[in-house]
């Protein structure tokens, strides 16, 4: 296998409150409002390393639940595995990876963040839940099967 057909695995969660909103970020290096998360190690337990994501975006410990899909980058060959969350801990803020932190609405999503990332967090606010999702995308937007 060459360098060019590996793939990278990343990992976010979906935190949602009380009231069904979703806690976003927004990326410092694109601008980009996204669900925190990323690139996990080699040697990295798939939840270690997506409690360590969301607390290095967030500032937030949280426990990891359901996954609620599985997404690939056809362009650049990165697989991410989106989960569920709630809080454990730990006070929402600003970090030196998010330029800003909200709660969004469904709408909001929808709003702010590109296709392909939106729908990783409609995704996870289904409800009822629904069983995970499987989707390709080319960086922006979705692509059909």
């Amino acid at each position: 296998m060459n360098e060019s057909s590996r793939h990278s695995v990343s990992v976010a969660g979906v935190i949602l409150d009380d009231a069904g909103r979703a806690l976003l970020i927004q990326r410092r290096d694109n601008s980009h409002w996204e669900a925190p998360g990323g690139v996990l190690e080699l040697d990295e337990d798939i939840r270690a390393g997506l409690k360590r994501e969301v607390l290095e975006e967030t500032g937030l410990r949280v426990h990891v639940g359901d996954l609620t899909g599985v997404y690939k980058n056809m362009k650049r060959g990165v697989i991410a595995l989106v989960f569920r969350c709630r809080i454990a801990g730990g006070s929402a803020q600003v970090t030196s990876e998010a330029r800003d932190i909200r709660w969004m609405t469904a709408e909001q999503v929808r709003a702010l963040a590109a296709e392909a990332f939106a729908v990783r967090v409609l995704d996870a606010m289904a409800h009822p839940p629904a069983p995970p999702a499987v989707r390709h995308h080319d960086g922006t937007s979705l692509i059909d099967e």
